[in-house]
């Protein structure tokens, strides 16, 4: 029997291309849509092939999302970081000054969503610290508000899996984050 690090039994399914990489129960972030649980793996026949999902419940905004397996690496999935690196991250050690953003919003709209889609817990929070003080200082395009509560979802989903807190501790968690970097 082979365990994960969270505990859970690991089951190997091979096929032609690969192997899952998951198991049922595994914590994992999905880059544009944040932190769940691997709460199935599920084959499905697709133009006669036999394709294989993970089924991730994703808490924060309540959602279901099918997700290929043989795709799974390309699209970013990953494990959750465990709880110190996390706290490590989210904290800030220095006084930070905001990077150097485009002034032209698509391009920063651009920029902030390659951003996200690395999947990189740090890549994540300094978009939402570069949004947070673009809002106080400026304001933000309509594009840029939904990328900011995106980025704030994504980031309190991986909060409440990893540290095992409640949304509002989580949301407080995030403010004091950018509070101690730029204040």
């Amino acid at each position: 029997m082979i365990r994960n690090r969270f505990g859970n039994l690991v089951v190997f399914v091979f096929w032609k291309e690969g192997i899952f990489l998951f198991a049922k129960g595994d914590k994992v972030v999905y880059p544009m849509h944040g932190a769940g649980v691997i709460e199935d793996l599920q084959e499905h026949l697709v133009d006669g092939d036999l394709r294989q999902y993970y089924v991730l419940n994703i808490p924060v905004g309540n959602l279901k999302i099918k997700v290929s397996a043989k795709n799974a690496k390309n699209l970013g999935l990953r494990e959750v970081y465990d709880q110190a690196e996390v706290l490590r991250i989210i904290k800030c050690p220095v006084q930070l000054q905001p990077i150097n953003v485009p002034e032209n919003w698509n391009q920063r709209y651009k920029n902030n969503i390659e951003s996200i889609k690395s999947g990189k817990l740090e890549k994540v929070l300094d978009v939402y610290r570069n949004l947070i003080h673009r809002e106080k200082e400026r304001g933000l395009s309509t594009a840029e508000k939904k990328v900011l509560t995106n980025v704030k979802q994504i980031l309190i989903s991986e909060l409440i899996l990893t540290q095992n807190i409640e949304r509002t501790e989580a949301e407080e968690m995030l403010a004091e984050s950018y509070e101690n970097c730029y204040n």
